[in-house]
């Protein structure tokens, strides 16, 4: 959104004050800040008449930043990163932070408005402009923006800018928490409107810090500006190509400007060529304007065409046709809905399908889960991590609900390159507080990131949270079980805001959505048409996964080791090898975190570890003791299992699988884990696999099926495919098919029934892709345990893959 912004002014270079750059956002108060710590005590300090004999420690800040960024930047404490240094962190979490600064008051008239803008704050904070109280924060989560105009000096003038932070833990403790239910984190958590992740998960270490993680900004404001100009789409004819695009825009209007001196100049193009070219009188603060497009480009997800952008542009006209103000975004024209039920059975089947401009789309695609436990750090990481997914060609990332909210850079790159967003909110694994003053919070988050994001046409699901429906049915209460129907935040809160500020987009209560049917009718995951399928997490062929009867997985995963350099990275020297000691066959410490262990107190806690151990030893019979022995392993255990999850799901494409968001792109901190591509960006061999398997047009091979493996080839687009497919066994040579497929647009078709063969070995899958690319697949048949060295010579021999 473009503002009146000014340049400092010039006494600015007199005085000897930091100048601030001037950005579209508005004047930058990022970089060196002054930051003091102190031991929070009973009464925390909460104002500048608080800080009389307080004794502190005072170092530079980056915004933005976190605070133990900064102490490490100090030399106040070793890299968390490495080994178990994250636990000399923990003290920290009782401290207070104060963040302070100058700057000098830019150029603004008497009737503009100044505000103050934080893209985050971490957490429970107090803010102090010139000595004068201008509000609080208790939410990391989402925008805080303060009216500072009459706080602020005149131009020129030098302010002084002080935010004082609580200890999160401290301020979380203060409430008796809801029934205790499974959760990862502590229950000081579910107060505490930040990311679920920062007090400790699987897949992050406890990190609970404090900070500005975001942009901080100044922004001078004319009388009459916008406020929001909300585009969307509320019906789309893709044979037609046409499309209702509706506009809601709001504008502050004082009563003196309310006679019709202002017009609002509405466009919608794309390479220069108009779609839309309008004006309207101003003369109400909101108003909706609708506009019927013919001869259009709709918007579509990733393989089904072209993800289709439109500038779209509204702009604030004075009387003599000066622009006053002017929001400019990009927009796709498109619809979506989610066809779903609320319970599966063989006599009654059910539904869990998303449905773009009238089109069933398969969905191959990840969960987007932090990428970094220092949030300040997030988007430098984000285009390295983007690649990753559209590299896989994953069509939806499903943003987890223990992260932080992506900012609109995330789905900007979404936008432009058709990959659909799922959106959890940020809850997960536990029973969340009912009270009026948690929905409040609840609900002043949910229109905030709602109106923030809602003209993505990426984004295409709300989700209420993650898990929080499976931990009542299904979690540490059995047999005593809540019904997650009376969870008025997923069912009430969330629902009611949504429906205000945006109706068009679908949503669901929880994920996995335990129904009011579900729940009356059976309490069990055999019914449920979209879960999470994690279990005992022992073979990839178990029953377990092979006989689920779910249509949708929105997770799924497989343990897999770093690569041997980035262990190295992350351990000291003497922690690398020998992971155990051989006496007592006991992990050592620092793999026991990283693993994630996330108190230290907790001791001896190896069950993430034991995973790898055990998987490793059902598909190959034994545990390699060599490291690189292990490493290889142990990726081939996850390459493999990955790679027949997406498969088994994707040979039964609308019969009845509809699509798996399997887990997880990118890790985001040095860990042992399930994620294909470690904290390094180093590629684990599961990123190869993965690649080949989610292809638009693939050519992949389910198991036997009555004595035959059916030879499948799925189209995730909407033409009609044909090609060319050769199955050649790796050992022999022997060609076992060769012939030709015809796959009708987003079908499939089996092209072949191959007999089963006994023992083991790989088939190799080469076939012509959509454009007449060579591309390659493979097969792994026979039962387990396989020989290691022999299924490393057969995969090395299929020329695939770069293996030593």
């Amino acid at each position: 959104m473009k503002r009146f912004v000014f340049s400092l002014f010039c006494s600015v270079i007199l005085f000897g004050i930091n100048v601030f750059p001037v950005t579209a956002e508005g004047i930058s108060l990022n970089g060196t800040w002054t930051l003091d710590f102190w031991e929070q005590k009973r009464t925390p300090v909460v104002s500048p008449e608080q800080m009389q004999g307080i004794e502190y420690e005072t170092i530079q800040a980056s915004v933005p930043g976190n605070v133990e960024l900064d102490l490490l930047s100090a030399g106040l404490v070793a890299d968390p990163e490495i080994g178990s240094n994250v636990y000399l962190l923990r003290p920290f979490e009782g401290y207070q932070w104060r963040y302070s600064r100058s700057f000098v008051s830019p150029e603004y008239s008497r009737d503009d408005e100044v505000f103050l803008c934080f893209g985050g704050i971490d957490c429970y904070a107090e803010i102090y402009l010139n000595g004068s109280h201008i509000g609080s924060s208790a939410n990391m989560l989402i925008e805080h923006e303060y009216d500072v105009t009459d706080a602020l000096l005149p131009p020129g003038g030098e302010n002084r800018l002080e935010v004082y932070i609580r200890s999160s833990v401290m301020e979380g403790r203060k409430n008796i928490p809801p029934v205790i239910s499974f959760n990862f984190a502590q229950v000081e958590s579910v107060y505490s409107r930040r990311a679920p992740h920062t007090y400790g998960w699987d897949i992050m270490p406890r990190l609970v810090s404090a900070g500005l993680w975001r942009d901080v900004t100044l922004d001078v404001r004319t009388p009459v500006h916008i406020v929001d100009a909300h585009w969307y789409t509320v019906a789309a004819d893709a044979e037609r190509k046409t499309a209702s695009l509706y506009l809601d825009y709001t504008v502050t209007l004082p009563v003196k400007y309310q006679d019709g001196m202002m017009t609002a100049e509405f466009t919608v193009s794309r390479d220069g060529v108009d779609k839309v070219r309008s004006t309207q009188t101003i003369t109400s603060h909101s108003a909706r304007v609708i506009f019927n497009l013919k001869d259009v480009d709709l918007w579509w997800p990733r393989g089904y065409g072209d993800p289709a952008l439109y500038d779209a542009r509204v702009r604030i006209l004075d009387v003599n046709g000066n622009e006053i103000d002017s929001d400019s975004r990009k927009i796709g024209l498109r619809t979506v809905s989610l066809d779903m039920t609320g319970t599966n059975s063989e006599e009654a089947p059910g539904r869990f399908c998303f449905i773009v401009n009238g089109e069933k789309i398969y969905v191959h695609g990840s969960n987007w889960t932090p990428m970094d436990a220092f949030h300040s750090r997030d988007a430098a990481h984000l285009e390295k991590a983007f690649a990753i997914a559209r590299d896989l060609n994953c069509n939806m990332l499903r943003c987890w609900g223990g992260n932080v909210y992506e900012d609109h850079a995330f789905f900007d790159l979404c936008d432009a390159n058709g990959i659909m967003v799922w959106q959890d909110f940020a809850m997960g694994c536990t029973l969340y507080p009912q009270d009026p003053d948690f929905q409040k919070a609840i609900a002043q988050e949910v229109r905030s990131v709602a109106v923030k994001l809602r003209s993505h046409p990426s984004l295409v699901l709300w989700a209420g949270n993650n898990e929080n429906d499976q931990t009542l049915t299904l979690g540490t209460l059995r047999p005593f079980r809540m019904d997650p129907n009376d969870d008025i935040v997923s069912r009430v809160t969330i629902p009611s805001v949504l429906y205000e500020v945006d109706p068009t987009r679908p949503y669901l209560p929880s994920s996995p959505y335990w129904s009011e049917e579900l729940v009356s009718t059976s309490y069990s995951t055999d019914n449920i048409p979209e879960d999470h399928l994690w279990g005992p997490r022992g073979y990839y062929k178990d029953p377990f996964y092979t006989e689920a009867k779910c249509i949708f997985v929105s997770e799924i995963g497989y343990h897999g080791m770093p690569n041997r350099e980035s262990l190295e990275k992350m351990f000291p020297p003497e922690s690398v090898y020998p992971w155990s000691d051989v006496k007592s066959r006991t992990w050592n410490e620092d793999w026991l975190t990283k693993s994630v262990r996330i108190f230290k107190e907790w001791g001896y806690t190896p069950d993430r570890n034991n995973l790898m151990i055990n998987q490793v030893r059902l598909l190959f019979g034994e545990v390699p003791t060599d490291l690189d022995d292990f490493i290889f392993a142990s990726q081939s255990v996850q390459a493999e299992a990955m790679k027949f999850f997406i498969e088994k799901f994707r040979g039964h494409k609308f019969e009845p699988n509809t699509g798996m968001l399997w887990w997880n792109i990118r890790d985001g901190w040095p860990l042992i884990s399930d994620a294909i591509v470690d904290w390094y960006n180093s590629p684990k061999m599961a990123y190869w696999f993965i690649r080949n398997a989610q292809t638009d047009v693939c050519a992949l091979m389910n198991d036997a099926v009555d004595g035959s493996y059916p030879l499948v080839v799925v189209n995730d687009t909407r033409k009609a495919a044909d090609g060319n497919v050769t199955v050649t066994d790796v050992n022999s040579g022997e060609v076992v098919f060769k012939g030709e497929y015809h796959v009708p647009a987003n079908g499939k078709t089996v092209v072949a029934s191959i007999p089963e063969r006994d023992g083991q070995g790989i088939f190799k899958i080469s076939y012509t892709g959509m454009d007449g690319s060579p591309q390659e697949n493979h097969y792994l048949y026979g039962k387990a345990p396989y020989d290691l060295n022999e299924y490393r010579r057969l995969l090395k021999k299929t020329r695939m893959f770069n293996v030593k």
